[in-house]
C-alpha cells in the first residue's frame, strides 16, 4: 500500500449494493481497483466493476473471492466471518476487522459490548424467545430486536400495550426501554490503521412512519454544541474501543435531558452520510477509503447545510423502476443519485436526493417538495 497511486492494487467488497456502487465511484479518482461479490448478476455494482457472482454467507465463496484481492472491505454485515478470518491469517487485509462483523452481526453482542465498556445505551434484557419478551411486560412500552439477521428496519418492533407481546420475535434477541427521544442523530467515524481518528459533524434523523428507516436527513443536526461535543465523543470511544480500522455510522438517541445513547452501529458506509457528498469536505466514502488504506483522514467539516432524501419504492408498485418528477427536482437545485436497481418494490431503497442551502427552513420545505414530486413507481 505504498504507493500513492496504488497500482495493481485491488480492493474487493463484499455487497455490490448502493453503497458499494458509491465506494467505488469514489475510489475510481484514487485510480483504485475493484471486485465485487454479490447474489445478484444485476447488483447497482455490476456496471462499473467486475462483478463475481456469489452468496456472501458461504466459505468456499468468499475465500474464493478473497485470494483474488488485496484487501476486503464490506457494505453489509451479512457475511460469512469465518472465510474473512482465515484471509486474514493467509495475509490478506480485512477492514473492518472480523472479529468487529461478528460483534455487529448480533444485536445481543452490541448491546452487552456497550454495557462492559460504560458507553450509554438504552436499558436492556436480553431474551431467548417469545415468552421471555411477554415475561417483561413490566418494560413496556420497549423496543423488541432480534440479535441477528436485522436490516433496514427488518428485525425490530415496538411494543406499546399488552396486546402487542403475541407479535415478540420467538427467536434470541433483546428487549429495551422505549427511549423518550428529542432527536435521533448519527455520527459517523474513521479510524485508520495508525489510529488517527476524526468524526464527521452530527446529522438529525427522521424515520419512515411505517418502514422505520430514514426518510429525512438534515446535516448538520440541530442540537446545542454541547451535545454535538458529546456525540462526537461517544462515537469515537466506540471505534476506538472495538479497535476498528474504517468507517463506523454510530446511530443516537439525544434525549430530553441532553444526554447522548448510542442506539446501533454499522461498520461501513452509511444512509446517515450519503449526504457528505455533496455537504462535506471529505465524503464518507473517501473517508472509507483513507481508513483501510491507512492514509491521513479527510476533513470532514460541513462545506454546506444539507438535506438528504431517501427515494423509496412507492407502496402499491412492484416491477420495472419508473421515475416519475426527476426533471422538476433537477431544475429546482436537486442532486440526484440512482443507484442503478431495475425492479422496484414498496419500500426499496432506489436511490437518495441531496439538496444544499443556506437557511434550514428552505431546507426543509425543499425536502417536502422532493418527497412529494420524485416517485418510483413500475410501468
Amino acid at each position: 500500500m505504498s504507493s500513492h497511486y496504488f497500482p495493481g492494487i485491488k480492493v474487493g467488497i463484499l455487497g455490490g449494493g448502493q453503497l458499494g456502487r458509491m465506494l467505488i465511484q469514489s475510489g475510481i479518482d484514487l485510480n483504485i481497483n475493484f471486485s465485487v461479490l454479490d447474489p445478484d448478476p444485476k447488483a447497482p455494482c455490476s456496471g462499473i466493476a467486475d462483478l463475481t457472482v456469489g452468496k456472501l454467507t458461504d466459505y468456499e465463496t468468499v475465500m474464493a473471492f478473497g485470494r483474488g484481492c488485496d484487501l476486503i472491505t464490506i457494505e453489509i454485515e451479512n457475511v460469512n466471518t469465518q472465510a474473512l478470518h482465515d484471509l486474514q491469517r493467509e495475509g490478506k487485509k480485512v477492514f473492518p476487522e472480523p472479529s468487529v462483523i461478528e460483534l455487529i452481526q448480533d444485536k445481543r453482542k452490541q448491546k452487552t459490548f456497550y454495557q462492559e465498556n460504560g458507553i450509554p445505551t438504552a436499558p436492556f434484557v436480553l431474551t431467548e424467545n417469545k415468552q421471555e419478551v411477554m415475561d417483561r411486560k413490566a418494560m413496556i412500552p420497549m423496543v423488541n430486536k432480534l440479535g441477528k439477521e436485522g436490516y433496514d428496519g427488518r428485525g425490530v418492533q415496538i411494543i406499546r400495550d399488552e396486546k402487542s407481546l403475541s407479535q415478540a420475535f420467538d427467536a434470541p434477541g433483546l428487549v429495551e426501554k422505549l427511549i423518550d427521544y428529542k432527536k435521533e442523530i448519527a455520527v459517523i467515524v474513521a479510524r485508520n490503521n495508525a489510529g488517527e481518528v476524526k468524526t464527521f459533524p452530527a446529522v438529525e434523523m427522521m424515520f419512515h412512519p411505517t418502514g422505520n428507516m430514514v426518510e429525512f436527513l438534515f446535516s448538520p443536526a440541530e442540537i446545542s454544541k454541547e451535545a454535538a461535543a458529546k456525540a462526537a465523543q461517544v462515537a469515537s470511544e466506540v471505534i476506538q474501543k472495538i479497535k476498528m480500522t474504517g468507517l463506523l455510522a454510530v446511530e443516537m438517541f439525544l434525549t430530553h435531558e441532553e444526554e447522548i445513547l448510542v442506539n446501533e452501529i454499522a461498520p461501513r458506509p452509511h444512509n446517515s452520510g450519503h449526504q457528505t457528498i455533496e455537504g462535506n469536505e471529505t465524503s464518507q466514502y473517501q473517508q472509507h477509503l483513507r481508513a483501510i488504506l491507512n492514509l491521513p483522514l479527510g476533513d470532514t467539516s460541513v462545506r454546506i447545510p444539507t438535506a438528504m432524501i431517501n427515494l423509496l419504492g412507492d407502496t402499491g408498485y412492484e416491477g420495472k423502476a419508473h421515475y416519475q418528477g426527476i426533471e422538476e427536482c433537477l431544475a429546482a437545485g436537486a442532486h440526484v443519485h440512482l443507484y442503478g436497481k431495475e425492479m422496484t418494490k414498496p419500500l426499496r431503497k432506489m436511490g437518495h436526493v441531496t439538496i444544499t442551502g443556506h437557511d434550514l427552513e428552505e431546507l426543509r420545505n425543499r425536502a417536502r417538495f422532493i418527497k412529494e414530486k420524485l416517485r418510483v413507481v413500475s410501468k
